[in-house]
């Protein structure tokens, strides 16, 4: 294969890699500002469920910044969108899952860029990263559902809990038992 479309397929690859990172610190922030205010509001066990999410959002920027460091680009440091504040509880969980739910059909089509441009290896990275998102995508969508059928029977239900987090550096999946 010639030298210049080998490169043309890589800076792809780089491409999408750091699209994928910016969404990553995107989410890093949103699940942060997120887990501060669910603190603030009391909300200890919702809290800090959040925070270990955000702690693998982090793991995954970091993934993807070292394999693009791996094939020669230059990881971002710009999140690919400002964090949405001062949202309510009630909205918090929609718009999670929302955002999960667009990361992960994001993903698979970086994904399919990985496979048509012969690295495998980045493909396999987003394979786990999306199993990864699902998980999340799954929580935040079940206590969506939880306020939304149960509403603040539900919320009085969570609020004076312990956020129980310390320092944990594991994230939400591994703390599941997976990952």
């Amino acid at each position: 294969m010639e030298q210049k479309a080998k490169e043309k397929r890589k800076q792809a690859v780089i491409e999408v890699l750091n699209k994928a990172r910016a969404m990553e610190l995107q989410a890093i922030y949103q699940y942060m500002n997120q887990h501060y205010n669910l603190d603030d509001m009391d909300y200890g066990e919702l809290a800090g469920k959040v925070k270990l999410i955000a702690v693998d959002e982090m793991r995954h920027a970091e993934m993807f910044a070292e394999r693009l460091k791996e094939l020669g680009g230059e990881p971002t440091v710009e999140p690919a969108a400002k964090a949405e504040k001062g949202q309510k509880v009630e909205a918090m969980f929609a718009f999670d899952a929302d955002l999960e739910d667009d990361t992960i059909a994001v993903y698979n089509d970086f994904l399919l860029v990985c496979r048509d441009n012969g690295d495998s290896t980045s493909m396999k990275l987003f394979e786990a990263v999306i199993d990864e998102e699902q998980i999340h995508f799954n929580y935040f969508d079940n206590v969506k559902a939880h306020i939304e059928g149960l509403g603040q029977s539900f919320l009085a239900q969570k609020a004076g809990t312990s956020s129980a987090t310390g320092l944990q550096t594991q994230g939400f999946v591994a703390a599941q038992g997976g990952g």
